[in-house]
């Protein structure tokens, strides 16, 4: 790579030095399309004359910058060295490759070549340098097409202007030859090589005639060649034989074969009519131009040739030499005027082949007008169909729409009708109860409604598992319930003593604080309760799916709750009723937060004859470790004070939401250092603590080991909880006025509290769900306005249930 003067020049192929008897053809090329056609003309060219080397001249800007892949550009003096020369050898790749075609053009012929690369922004002053350089004498260029757009001077005009004279320029435009730029050694010489190798050599002669000649021809040279554009071939054809024909003044006659050899007179006999028609017009005119020059040129110039010999008086030697020359020269312009006459053969020929190309098209366009036509019938066609298969679908549309309207009102009608038979039934049933007497405090369900309402006992439908049965929840005769499923699956006679004990109790007893038995499946010893919608105290102490913790003065009421049923049960006439297995797993909780004792299953029942102090003997002791009385441990001897141990316990977990593991130990220890606030369940809020201490204290006598050491729970536990249930109201009621009361709008026309399922019913009113589908039941008017409702149709209100959720959460942060 070589730089000088601000061009760098980057060889490839050939070392810079010609080889042995060769001669170099330059060839200038950009890289585009049109520069195959002048590589290959130079190829036709001068490859014949013999060994030549060939060099393809190739020009591109300069580097300044090195471009970013946001599409913008930084200088090199910004840019480290090596990034610039990794760029600049990427750049002189690419352009070895997009010259590589030009390159395996001249390989194939077996051409000597080298590709040279010129770095610079002026490619005009590039490709002088370079001629000058390397003393070229041939360069080949593209001629650049020319436009009535144009505006100044082209391309090609301006490299011809720049290149040293003792270079000849070859232009070239789609294959062809457009006009040739001699050398100065040419033009002085007076010969020049065409490309039909038809030569015309001008001989100088002594005396007056021949410097008047060579001052003419250098005149017409200097003016023909000064634009690149130099006159046409035809034009340089017929100043040769001018200049020519002025060495012979002697011979007019000559001129006139010349002239009117054949009838030829360079017209070629066509009309200003064919000339306008044809597509080379130009070359026509140009050629019926230059003929009618010729004549007045031959014709003017004879006759000052004459004059001037009859007054000279050549001698007759100079004469018959004369002669001799002129039959010479008279062959060479014979040669010329066939060389001529084949030019106007061939562009004929072009004509004919133009005319043939245009009727081609002409028959094309024909066709593709028809092809047209055709495919805008088709899509015509295509329409139509697309609109017949539119309207098509939208009367099926119409039909279906019909169709699921008539369903939808069928399946209305029919859901109605079933209401009301559901509720003729209903009333039928009540009428025969009532008429019979013998009403059931129970329902009795099928071993089918059971599998359907829990979708073939459903995991996820599953609430909990017991040592004697599974709990599901489910729907059953439109009510939420939980049903518990013992694990035995015997027949009636084979039902186990459990679920016969716990029939027997529920189905003999009520009170606010146990829960209530619903409904029972015989066949398979299932038993259907009532769902409490916070569980079990068990999981809202240990704060299961992470449910907020329960307050303080809650968990007083609760302790009273809990002892308000066992009291039930100890009193139960005619027999008292021991649990067994009390434990905060089987206290459940409603939506409210109240108590209820359930799973009385391991109940016992005392006989009513002895005394609530007589102790039942027991020989398979039952019941949850931690839980069960010691005594009854030790001795299996059973009595209410057993049921008392276990609600001591319950007690200590309500204070400390703690395992019962060793709790009594661990409460008492407290006591004694006087930190029994560390052991609280500070989540509960801020424990009273003198109450709070009464409470532990008596929770720790109720977990008493010797029985006889357990207070009294109707003399003793109740009397002291229903002080400490005082002390939590009205800590309550003050907590419920420092709050502000939930909106109107968050609480249910009918049940008058805040709603747990928004619904929207034909009235346009909101509802609880559970109390509007009550209310549906029997009624057919609306609950507000007194009016018949269109329908019984529920509409979920999500925007108001999420309200309520997200005021409930920041209540129970207060809390």
């Amino acid at each position: 790579m070589e730089e000088k003067d601000g061009v760098v020049t980057k060889v490839e192929g050939l070392s810079a030095l010609n080889p042995l008897n060769s001669s170099t053809i330059a060839v200038a090329i950009n890289g585009k399309k049109k520069s195959k056609y002048v590589v290959s003309w130079a190829l036709d060219k001068f490859v014949p004359e013999g060994k030549v080397c060939f060099k393809l001249l190739h020009v591109r800007p300069c580097i300044t910058g090195v471009p970013t892949p946001m599409g913008n550009s930084i200088p090199i003096s910004q840019v480290r060295d090596d990034v610039v020369a990794a760029f600049r050898k990427d750049v002189e790749w690419q352009t070895s490759e997009k010259l590589h075609p030009y390159k395996m053009l001249c390989t194939r012929l077996k051409v000597q070549v080298e590709v040279v690369q010129l770095e610079s922004d002026d490619i005009v002053e590039a490709i002088a340098h370079e001629v000058s350089k390397l003393n070229i004498i041939k360069l080949v260029i593209g001629a650049s097409s020319w436009s009535i757009f144009s505006r100044g001077q082209s391309l090609s005009s301006r490299i011809s202007d720049s290149i040293p004279s003792f270079c000849t320029i070859y232009a070239v435009s789609r294959g062809k030859l457009l006009s040739i730029r001699p050398s100065n050694s040419e033009i002085n010489g007076s010969s020049w090589t065409e490309d039909s190798n038809t030569s015309c050599s001008i001989s100088t002669s002594t005396g007056h005639s021949s410097s008047l000649l060579t001052e003419k021809s250098d005149l017409d040279s200097s003016s023909s060649y000064s634009q690149f554009r130099s006159p046409s071939l035809p034009m340089q054809r017929f100043q040769a034989l001018s200049n020519i024909n002025q060495n012979f003044p002697h011979r007019r006659a000559i001129s006139n074969e010349i002239i009117h050899h054949k009838n030829y007179s360079l017209d070629f006999g066509d009309s200003e009519d064919d000339v306008s028609s044809c597509p080379q017009r130009s070359f026509l005119r140009e050629r019926n131009n230059l003929a009618s020059s010729f004549r007045s040129l031959v014709t003017d110039f004879y006759t000052m040739a004459d004059d001037q010999a009859s007054t000279s008086g050549a001698p007759t030697d100079l004469s018959l030499r004369n002669e001799v020359d002129i039959n010479f020269e008279l062959e060479k312009l014979r040669t010329e005027l066939r060389h001529t006459q084949g030019m106007y053969a061939v562009a004929q020929t072009e004509v004919l082949d133009a005319s043939r190309k245009m009727n081609e098209l002409q028959n094309r366009r024909l066709e593709e007008e028809i092809k047209l036509q055709e495919i805008s019938l088709k899509e015509e066609e295509a329409k139509d169909l697309v609109r017949k298969e539119k309207e098509e679908y939208k009367a099926a549309k119409r039909e279906a729409d019909y169709v699921k309207d008539c369903a939808e009102r069928e399946a209305a009608l029919r859901k109605e009708a079933e209401l009301l038979a559901l509720r003729e039934a209903k009333e039928k049933d009540k009428l025969e109860n009532a008429l019979t007497d013998q009403a059931h405090q129970y329902q009795e369900f099928t071993w089918e409604e059971i599998v359907s309402s829990t979708s073939s006992f459903a995991e996820n439908l599953k609430i909990g598992v017991g040592a004697y049965g599974t709990v599901y929840k489910c729907s059953l005769r439109h009510t939420t319930v939980a049903v518990k499923v013992l694990h035995s699956k015997s027949k009636v006679s084979d039902l186990t003593k459990q679920f016969q004990q716990e029939l027997k109790i529920l189905s003999k007893i009520r009170h606010p604080h146990l829960l209530i038995l619903l409904g029972v499946c015989p066949d398979r010893g299932c038993l259907v309760y009532e769902f409490m919608e916070n569980g079990s105290l068990e999981e809202r102490l240990f704060r299961k799916h992470d449910t907020p913790p329960i307050p303080w003065f809650d968990r007083y009421r609760i302790a009273w709750e809990v002892a308000s049923a066992l009291a039930f049960l100890h009193n139960s006439k005619p027999d008292p009723i021991i649990h067994r297995d009390l434990k905060p797993a089987n206290i459940l909780l409603d939506r409210n937060f109240v108590s209820k004792i359930g799973d009385v299953g391991l109940s016992t029942m005392i006989n009513s004859d002895a005394a609530l102090s007589t102790i039942y003997r027991d020989t398979g002791p039952v019941g949850t470790l931690c839980y069960i009385d010691p005594e009854y441990q030790r001795t299996g001897m059973i009595s209410p004070k057993s049921d008392v141990y276990a609600f001591g316990m319950v007690l200590l977990q309500l204070l400390t939401a703690k395992a019962p593991m060793g709790l009594p130990h661990i409460v008492e220890t407290a006591i004694d250092k006087d930190s029994l606030t560390k052991v609280l369940d500070s989540k509960a809020g801020e424990w009273p603590l003198e109450e709070t201490k009464k409470l532990a204290a008596l929770a720790l006598k109720c977990t008493e080991i010797c029985r006889r050491d357990r207070p009294d729970l109707k003399e003793e536990i109740l009397p002291a909880l229903e002080k400490l249930k005082e002390v939590a109201n009205k800590a309550r009621d003050s907590a419920s006025t420092t709050r502000p009361p939930p909106p109107t709008y968050y609480l249910c026309p009918l049940l008058k509290d805040v709603m747990e399922e928004p619904c929207v019913a034909a009235d346009g009113y909101t509802y609880d769900r559970k109390a509007i589908e009550t209310w549906l039941k029997d009624n057919d008017i609306s609950p507000m306005t007194n009016l018949p409702l269109p329908h019984k149709n529920l509409l979920p209100n999500y925007a108001l249930l999420s309200a309520i959720l997200d005021w409930k959460s920041r209540k129970a942060g207060n809390i």
